[in-house]
């Protein structure tokens, strides 16, 4: 009978060998020097063999002013349907296809809010320079 800590064990193992997630580069460390890779500025997403973990840096602050410096949720979503699609390939069950779903449905959620805010954005730099061009041409107050 597998353990839930197999379990666990083989989740991790489900990105052995992914290069990236949503766009940003994996690092991967392994202790038995098999490819132990040191961590850089911009690895923001890292999954360390040796002790079982996964961590993301996450972005601060507006990229349009501070440029990219970490990740988005949007990256975490995708880390774990890669993970549960992998244990899915081993262990197919209801709540594995369940799961995935949902977390592709969070993902297009994001995805249109995303739409939204940058159509909000657009409208609202139209709407007040063409609001300034008319205040300028004596048409508005």
């Amino acid at each position: 009978m597998i353990t839930n800590r197999e379990i666990d064990n083989m989740a991790l193992e489900t990105l052995k060998g992914v290069d990236k997630i949503n766009g940003f580069k994996v690092a991967q460390h392994y202790a038995n020097g098999e490819s132990f890779a040191t961590t850089a500025v911009d690895d923001f997403v890292v999954v360390n063999h040796d002790v079982n973990e996964v961590s993301f840096k996450i972005q601060n602050g507006p990229i349009k002013e501070v440029g990219v410096n970490g990740c988005q949720v949007e990256t975490l979503i995708e880390c774990a349907m890669t993970m549960i699609m992998g244990l899915n390939e081993n262990f197919p069950c209801n709540e594995n296809h369940m799961a995935i779903s949902k977390l592709k449905e969070a993902s297009l959620w994001l995805q249109e809010r995303k739409k939204d805010r940058e159509l909000s954005r657009s409208f609202g730099r139209r709407y007040h320079a063409l609001r300034e061009r008319k205040k300028r041409e004596g048409v508005i107050d």
